[in-house]
């Protein structure tokens, strides 16, 4: 049965007032995939150096030996892997319980209501009584929090932007609510063109990734997981380029790189004649047009990726570009020149 009244609708997506207590402070900020902002939030801005390289600078690359392994073997990023990583993640991963009275909309929530109703500030928690004991009041649930959070962060977005987010929530957890996924994919199936042009690219990517475990079809789980590897790569890589000092939007000046070796032996990439580019994006994206669900939503950050300057495919055109130009000029530079006909003075 629908709900019976607009107001009801959005009570279920709007945290429980805080009780006052002495404990911690809720949760801030909400768990997010990968990133990136078309925005993810990725560190502080880097500042660019006082000049750039120039060909005549020492290569940085020398710098570094040829990799070799010691007697007792390689060096591991990561020790005891891979059960130390799965532990860790499945401990990442416990179920996000509910507060008593708490609970997802029904399956049959109206959310056109939602889309057009405005997550509104939350008014401050209430300060905690200094006479009272640690123990004092009944702390907020994680949902609770959680869901706080996730309303804070998403002031004046529409409210279905909140359910969806908490759906993601849950989602990330061994266990959930039932109706958790059934929900989340009648979200993006009815509401999906216009819920993502209000929410930022954070919860854009999370939308995505979680339809790698959580899609109807084969077809979306596999578009959700393709592009969990690829904005999650590309949050790691950019986060790391920032300690460069280089602004992401600026490509690196072209250098010889010699004979450096890539990890597990992969060749180097062609700035010219290489397409792996081309190869990764056209891809994604042809798999991506036949999907009327998951499918658009990755058509939609494809091309805001490729509309926002600031990432690895911006900067390898800039250089490609660049060499194309210099090998222009070399070329004219080398060509021979015609000689001038005699003319008779008139």
């Amino acid at each position: 049965m629908l709900a019976a009244s607009t107001s009801s609708e959005m009570a279920m997506t709007q945290p429980p007032a805080p009780p006052a207590t002495a404990g911690p402070d809720p949760v801030k900020g909400a768990d997010q995939g990968i990133a990136p902002n078309a925005g993810p939030n990725l560190g502080p801005t880097p500042q660019d150096p006082p000049a750039e390289s120039s060909p005549a600078d020492p290569d940085p690359l020398a710098a570094f030996p040829d990799e070799e392994e010691d007697d007792d073997g390689p060096t591991v990023t990561y020790p005891d892997a891979p059960d130390s990583l799965i532990e860790l993640w499945m401990a990442r991963r416990k179920r996000m319980a509910l507060g008593p009275g708490e609970a997802l909309p029904p399956l049959d929530v109206p959310l056109q209501p939602l889309l057009e109703a405005r997550i509104e500030p939350l008014p401050p928690p209430p300060k905690p009584d200094p006479e009272a004991g640690p123990d004092a009041g009944e702390r907020q649930s994680i949902h609770g929090q959680k869901l706080r959070a996730i309303r804070a962060e998403l002031v004046g977005k529409p409210e279905l932007a909140a359910l969806n987010a908490i759906l993601i929530a849950h989602l990330r957890k061994r266990s959930y609510p039932r109706e958790a996924p059934l929900l989340f994919r009648r979200i993006w199936t009815e509401a999906g063109p216009a819920l993502m042009q209000e929410l930022p690219g954070r919860w854009l990517i999370s939308s995505i990734i979680t339809f790698g475990d959580h899609g109807e079809t084969e077809a979306q789980r596999r578009i959700g997981l393709s592009m969990n590897v690829f904005f999650s790569l590309m949050k790691l890589y950019e986060f790391e380029r920032f300690h460069s000092g280089v602004w992401p939007e600026r490509a690196f000046p072209a250098r010889r790189t010699g004979k450096k070796k890539l990890p597990l032996d992969m060749p180097q990439f062609a700035l010219l004649g290489g397409g792996l580019d081309v190869n990764l994006l056209a891809q994604l994206w042809h798999e991506a047009r036949e999907e009327p669900v998951a499918g658009a939503l990755a058509c939609h950050l494809l091309q805001r990726l490729n509309e926002d300057p600031r990432n690895l495919f911006r900067r390898i055109g800039l250089m490609r570009a660049d060499k194309h130009m210099d090998r222009m000029e070399a070329d004219a530079a080398a060509a021979p020149v015609a000689p001038t006909p005699d003319v008779p003075p008139g």
